[in-house]
């Protein structure tokens, strides 16, 4: 099914004509004051705000420059003012946006879990009558959970390390394989490297070597750099959560002359790049527009005082709303570009030129 397929999918579950009621004790206030974010028409849906806010600009591109456009665009075609801020790494600052937000009122929250700082915000919310949506990462306590099957993510990671150590003649069961995990204070973390744990503990892989998890980039090049010289450069594979994080290791790769099997997700930029020169497998794409479309979707429903079953629950038993991730490689890649994920021109540079015209992309 194609990205396109599948949005008109999610509009169908949005009756046409829908009345926004209004919750009591929600909304206090449409307009945002002098230096705050708060976008669209004021009094659109009842003069309804969707306070919204994420993360941090540096794990990954998606966050400002896909999550937040497709976000306020989407509210907006429903008359839902929004108020979405960035918490830039911090979790102090996460939590005074939402008093920030939650004072000036909002009638549904997104939230986009910070070092388990959206723990608080989603039991302040709910104190107060509204409804949290914990959206891409899970959140104790939130009333739904809109992401990607994170589990299944990272058995799309792991089965990459098992198809590349495959693809070298490389016996997997005497491998050795680093695993590069994520913030274990990220929810998602954990399920990626569960996820690919399960798949190559049943090829017979056992880690050679666990880094701490972090999404720090320098962080993780510095671990991964202990790795290499406790391995003493013995090593067959690199099992990595996310592209960012693949970028790191595969410096250190490069510094030493060294290319192996590599695993990422999110289908950014190096990413595409890295898998295009061969330095790394393929990576998981997760396309932001199902996410932000169903939470804008379940976000109408709940303004509509509905509370609508969800396919599935969370570990915590969070109702879960899921999406469907896809492995990308060079055979399929312009799937990417085609969805406007990603531009040629930014992938396709000098170094990557050649590559991109075998590939088909030129």
């Amino acid at each position: 099914m194609t990205l396109q397929t599948k949005r008109a999918a999610f509009a169908v579950v949005l009756a046409a004509g829908l009345a926004v009621t209004s919750l009591a004790g929600c909304n206090r206030g449409t307009t945002a004051a002098p230096g705050g974010e708060a976008s669209g028409a004021s009094g659109g849906a009842a003069g309804k705000r969707a306070c919204i806010i994420l993360p941090d600009a540096s794990s990954s591109s998606r966050w400002e420059n896909g999550d937040r456009p497709q976000l306020e665009q989407a509210f907006k075609a429903q008359g839902v003012e929004t108020d979405i801020q960035n918490a830039q790494n911090d979790t102090s600052k996460y939590a005074t946006i939402a008093q920030q937000q939650l004072t000036k009122g909002c009638a549904v929250m997104l939230l986009v879990d910070l070092n388990e700082a959206g723990v608080q915000v989603a039991q302040k919310a709910k104190a107060q009558g509204v409804p949290v949506i914990a959206y891409d990462r899970p959140i104790e306590g939130a009333d739904y959970y809109i992401s990607f099957d994170n589990f299944h993510v990272g058995e799309l990671e792991g089965q990459m390390i098992v198809d590349g150590l495959k693809a070298e003649g490389k016996d997997a069961a005497t491998a050795k394989v680093v695993y590069v995990g994520g913030d274990p204070t990220d929810g998602n973390a954990k399920q990626f490297h569960d996820g690919a744990d399960k798949v190559m503990s049943e090829a017979g892989i056992k880690p050679a070597f666990q880094t701490p998890g972090t999404w720090d980039v320098k962080k993780v090049q510095t671990y991964f750099e202990q790795a290499y010289t406790a391995l003493k450069g013995d090593i067959d594979a690199v099992c990595v959560a996310n592209d960012f994080s693949a970028a790191s290791v595969i410096s250190v790769l490069d510094k030493n002359g060294k290319q192996v099997p590599v695993s990422g997700q999110d289908a950014s930029p190096p990413g595409l790049q890295n898998i295009l020169l061969g330095k790394q497998v393929a990576t998981v794409y997760k396309p932001f527009q199902l996410e932000a479309q169903a939470a804008v979707d379940l976000s109408m429903k709940l303004l509509n005082g509905e509370k609508p079953p969800a396919p599935t629950t969370a570990a915590d038993g969070t109702p879960f709303i899921p999406q469907t991730p896809v492995v990308v490689d060079t055979k399929n890649m312009k799937v990417v570009f085609d969805d406007g994920n990603a531009k040629i021109s930014e992938v396709c540079t000098k170094a990557v030129a050649e590559a991109c015209q075998k590939a088909g992309l030129q």
